[in-house]
């Protein structure tokens, strides 16, 4: 005791002044977006030395028997009734046919307990019902994703009074009500502290007697169902400038729950955001007035609404977009690798070349390790984790893969997705990519400032502990809390340091890994990569300090490696749930290349960027002794992955598990049966190739082929051509209001 009590009082006490006239001030929305949610894998990630046996004990992500009859059910059945080019192009809106199938079917209330007439949901099924609908209509996703994620029914479910709980939410489930949240303004984007939107405090007389309220006005934009909404969440700053609640003028943002009908409320015309045709617009508010119990939680919320918001992001961060991009990336893997395998160009399929390939294995790859990485996510919220650190991991990794993936699937299809119509099953996927890079938090933002910013405070072992003991009033308690805080942070990076150098210097051969078979070295690798980010990330937080966050091109190189650690983690993940399926390794290995490849590039940036050249060069010998060794994946595990999505193989089943096919001549259905075609028929074709045959017919001619053969191979022409064909229109339908359907032009099949 007297020993700890010097070392507080002679050594401890110096670095407390120090630290405390260093600290930067935090703001009230980023103290309140640091406190919101909690931690999981991420925080592992942090402390540099990962736990691989909790890992591989996190319980899968699993659906109920009722939760699988939901999707073959009604979610098929949702599917069915969707054709994306009328809902895009013609209508502009989904068909009412399927708005009263998705009410009553309670598709708004998947979230919400049966207790209140919702469908009571896990968030994995919740992630499978949106990522098979947006395999079909990015528009019907959004549709139903959104009164799924920041409701209101989740702050509902989270911060509502039980008399809110009992009016709202059985009214929301079954689509009496529909929700849109209104937290974007004209002034506000990101920078959620600079609304102007206001509710000043006041009393109003209602029925002859005084009520306490407030009096609202708000300009919002870019609100998804605002154009159809019946309740609004709002965010505004309350004020309370004659003290009528006995605080405080200013109280800070908070969240109020405002019925459409009330008066003052103007409902503004439609956006078209990407040419998606997903109900969104602008509304505003005119001293529109409300009681107090029209706040969510009721009076004592008041002020808590950018905590309450943070909380509620994990959904649409972790579970909505992610599993439209998981979606979109299964869809283009699907997709594509038939069209490169069923297309044609100097005889063989355009699959074949190596230039093709190279795009084809990276789509594939997107598309395992985006599920892998919504799967793994999923089972942390389903253990009752709202992280939000994971969740901007998510949102933007996700995002941004999939906008790769879209690319990518566009540049292999060419001319078939560039003109549109009803065959083109590519185009509007392609155009919706920019909706899911900006929304609840722009990437650009997202990356340099949430994922690495927030998580060196919040995921940390220490760095929050020593915050919350520099910021305490009670000096003598801050001293105390700081001391134990501190010197334990002085142990932590001694271990990091020494297994950095250890690891690095043996390039990760003597990590810890679990027995795991042929992935066991890839575990390897990811404790060394820890060891060296939770190294050089307190290397950077005890040098440059508080003026990392201002450094952002610094913290989002910092954000990508934390990134590309969790999805890889994620990845090695699924392969073991999978049931560690050998045909898949080929996907495994090219994720891990190409992860490990990116995390020390950006290690070298961060080095060579590194304020301190000192630190960077002492750094370096500890984390990146022999530079960027890496290469990426090999051009024969690039061949591998490609071929895996290229022919009917229960790889591409697993990897594109719930895309919705369709069927008679819906564009994607008709690509299946050529494919199937062609496959089955390429040993005829392998026949004729070496007798020197080109066309069919010579064969059947000469009696080197049956009649049964003959006519399919002139069954999979025809398939083919199908395929390939494009769709045209004339002037006058082109000119007009909506584009009809047009026609399409059956080509030769090459």
């Amino acid at each position: 005791m007297a020993g700890s009590s010097l070392r507080r009082d002679f050594v401890t006490r110096p670095i407390y002044h120090m630290a405390k006239g260093v600290l930067p001030e935090m703001s009230d929305t980023e103290a309140e977006a640091i406190a919101a949610g909690d931690v999981w894998w991420d925080a592992a990630l942090f402390t540099g030395d990962p736990d691989w046996s909790q890992f591989l004990d996190i319980p899968p992500a699993k659906l109920t028997p009722e939760e699988r009859a939901f999707i073959d059910g009604p979610v098929e059945q949702l599917c069915a009734m969707l054709d994306d080019w009328k809902i895009t192009w013609e209508e502009r809106d989904l068909p009412a046919e399927a708005w009263d199938f998705i009410k009553r079917e309670r598709f708004f209330g998947m979230i919400i307990p049966k207790e209140f007439g919702g469908l009571g949901f896990t968030p994995y099924a919740h992630s499978e019902v949106v990522r098979k609908i947006s395999t079909r209509s990015v528009t019907a996703a959004v549709t139903v994703m959104v009164p799924n994620s920041l409701g209101p029914g989740e702050l509902l479910l989270q911060f509502g009074t039980d008399e809110q709980k009992q009016h709202w939410l059985p009214r929301l489930a079954d689509g009496r009500e529909i929700p849109a949240f209104g937290l974007t303004s004209p002034e506000a984007g990101s920078d959620a502290a600079a609304m102007t939107d206001t509710g000043v405090v006041c009393e109003e007389e209602r029925d002859g007697r005084k009520v306490l309220g407030l009096r609202l006005n708000w300009h919002k934009r870019y609100i998804t169902l605002g154009p159809i909404c019946t309740v609004l969440g709002l965010a505004v700053k309350v004020k309370d400038p004659e003290g009528l609640l006995g605080g405080d003028e200013d109280l800070g943002i908070t969240v109020v729950l405002v019925p459409t009908d009330t008066k003052g409320v103007e409902i503004g015309r439609r956006h078209l955001p990407s040419m998606q045709a997903f109900q969104n617009g602008p509304n505003w508010g005119n001293d529109v007035f409300v009681p107090l119990d029209a706040i969510l939680g009721g009076r004592e919320q008041i002020g808590k609404g950018w905590m309450m918001l943070n909380a509620a992001l994990a959904a649409g961060r972790g579970i909505s977009l992610p599993s439209l991009s998981a979606a979109g990336a299964a869809m283009a893997a699907r997709t594509t690798g038939a069209y490169a395998r069923v297309r044609t160009q100097f005889r063989i399929p355009i699959g074949e070349f190596e230039g093709v390939q190279e795009r084809l294995a990276r789509i594939a790859a997107n598309a395992y390790q985006l599920d892998a990485a919504r799967r793994f996510t999923c089972a942390g919220l389903a253990l009752g984790h709202h992280p939000s650190v994971v969740s901007a991991i998510m949102k933007n990794g996700a995002t941004e893969r999939m906008r790769i993936a879209a690319n990518d699937a566009m540049d292999v299809h060419a001319g078939k997705a560039v003109i549109d119509g009803p065959k083109n099953y590519m185009g509007n996927f392609y155009r919706s990519v920019p909706v899911g890079i900006t929304v609840e938090g722009a990437n650009i933002l997202t990356r340099s400032l949430i994922v690495f910013g927030q998580g060196a405070i919040r995921a940390h072992p220490f760095i929050l502990k020593e915050m919350e003991a520099l910021a305490d009033e009670d000096t003598k308690r801050g001293l105390e809390a700081f001391d134990v805080a501190v010197w334990a942070h002085a142990g932590h990076i001694l271990r990091t340091a020494k297994n950095a150098f250890v690891r690095s210097w043996s390039d990760g051969m003597l990590g810890p890994a679990p027995e795991t078979g042929p992935t066991r070295r890839y575990y390897r690798k990811l404790s060394r990569y820890a060891a060296s980010f939770a190294l050089a990330s307190d290397a950077a937080l005890l040098t440059i300090g508080g003026s990392l966050k201002r450094r952002e091109m610094l913290s989002a190189r910092f954000g990508d490696i934390l990134s590309e650690l969790y999805m890889l983690c994620a990845v090695l993940k699924r392969w073991e749930e999978d049931g560690r399926q050998e045909a898949d390794l080929p996907l495994v290995e090219w994720i891990m290349q190409d992860g490990f490849l990116t995390i020390e590039r950006r290690m070298k940036e961060i080095l060579d960027n590194f304020p301190s050249r000192p630190v960077a060069w002492l750094l370096q010998i500890f984390v990146l002794p022999f530079g960027v060794v890496r290469r990426g994946p090999s051009d024969r595990v690039t061949r591998q992955c490609a071929r895996l999505i290229m022919e009917p193989s229960a790889t591409r089943d697993r990897l594109t598990e719930d895309v919705y096919i369709g069927g008679g001549d819906d564009a994607v259905a008709e690509l299946e049966r050529a494919l199937e075609l062609v496959v089955e028929t390429q040993p005829i074709r392998d026949r004729l190739k070496k007798l020197r045959i080109r066309d069919p017919k010579d064969a059947w001619d000469q009696g080197l082929i049956s009649k049964a053969d003959h006519e399919r191979l002139l069954e999979a022409d025809a398939a083919v051509a199908k395929v390939v064909a494009v769709d045209d229109f004339s002037p006058e339908e082109l000119t007009g209001r909506a584009i009809p359907a047009g026609r399409a032009h059956a080509e030769a099949a090459e």
